[in-house]
């Protein structure tokens, strides 16, 4: 019942409760100081009558006193022993006596009555007023204790509802975090396949160039060495030819004798050029690595083939003359072979 009550209600009763204790207490003191000053000028010598009033004014002192204290102690939620009780109901039993003294010592039953009202009520508001002092006390500290212990169970869901926030926090930002390494990870990884397949791609086209370009060199090697051979052919066909023509030719046979000779010796200057030639054009055909043939080795060169058979340009390429220089040997060699013409006809 009394959690019901706020402290300040509680508070409020403790007020009017010593309100109304003082109030008593007042008015017993009061009545009492009026009643027990007859009584006691009477037992006391006439030129000392004017002190009657102080006998009354101690006893109700140590009344406030007790009654003060008593608030006081209580209010503390002490104990003060003995020997205040003592002195409260011996202050009580005095005051009672002291106001219906006079009375009893006349005989007057209703005068006792009616001065011993206050007396007893003192006593009886000290005692009550005492207890409820206590009581109020006691709830006070119960509903204090209660109101610690909510407050602290509130501060200690405030706490695991901090804690389980900051943790929830710490675990969503963990999350994040994860979440974002992942991203990270996979942008990575996609972006090193990204660079592998590039680099990949980019070895295969190099392969295949390189393929291509070793395809070309191979097909350039192949058709050189071919037409060296049908040029080899051709002069080995027309050295025969003009041997058997020498042949049949008996009256011009040391003449013809003689050219078969020259033309046997020009033969194998030209095989032996041929040959340089190749290595020459093989060496020219290979990508990054060029060589420039000797004067005369680039002139064997330039008259193993018949004309038309390779333009001056890749002759130019092939021995790594100029082109001006190749094209005044190919002229050099077409005027030879037209001065050469009239003397075989000769000859025949």
């Amino acid at each position: 019942m009394t959690d019901s009550l706020s402290p300040q209600q509680i508070q409020s009763a403790e007020r009017t409760l010593a309100a109304g204790t003082w109030t008593i207490t007042a008015g017993a003191v009061l009545f009492s100081v009026l009643t027990v000053t007859p009584l006691v000028e009477e037992v006391t010598p006439a030129e000392w009558a004017w002190t009657a009033p102080i006998l009354p004014l101690v006893v109700d002192a140590a009344v406030v006193i007790v009654v003060r204290l008593d608030a006081v102690v209580a209010r503390l939620g002490g104990d003060s022993g003995r020997w205040p009780a003592v002195l409260r109901w011996m202050t009580g039993l005095m005051t009672l006596l002291l106001n219906v003294g006079n009375s009893a010592l006349k005989g007057d039953q209703v005068g006792v009555a009616v001065h011993a009202v206050a007396p007893l009520l003192l006593i009886v508001t000290a005692e009550a007023g005492l207890a409820y002092r206590r009581a109020i006390n006691t709830a006070l500290e119960r509903i204090e204790r209660s109101r610690a212990t909510e407050q602290a169970e509130r501060e200690q869901r405030a706490r695991a509802d901090r804690e389980h926030e900051r943790q929830s926090r710490e675990q969503r930002e963990h999350t994040a975090r994860e979440h974002a390494e992942r991203l990270e990870r996979e942008r990575a990884d996609r972006e090193a396949s990204e660079r592998s397949a590039e680099r990949e791609h980019a070895e295969r086209l190099e392969r295949e160039r390189l393929d291509r370009e070793a395809d070309m060199r191979r097909e350039q090697r192949e058709h050189d060495n071919q037409v060296r051979r049908e040029a080899q052919q051709r002069e080995d066909a027309l050295r025969r030819e003009q041997q058997e023509r020498a042949e049949r030719s008996h009256p011009a046979q040391p003449a013809r004798e003689t050219a078969g000779h020259a033309a046997r010796e020009a033969g194998m200057a030209e095989s032996v050029n041929t040959a340089d030639a190749a290595v020459n054009t093989v060496v020219n055909s290979t990508p990054g690595v060029f060589t420039k043939m000797p004067e005369s080795d680039a002139r064997s060169y330039l008259r193993s083939f018949r004309e038309g058979e390779r333009t001056v340009r890749q002759l130019s390429e092939d021995t790594g003359w100029s082109i001006g220089w190749v094209s005044a040997r190919v002229q050099e060699a077409r005027e030879q072979e037209a001065s050469k013409a009239p003397q075989v006809e000769a000859m025949f």
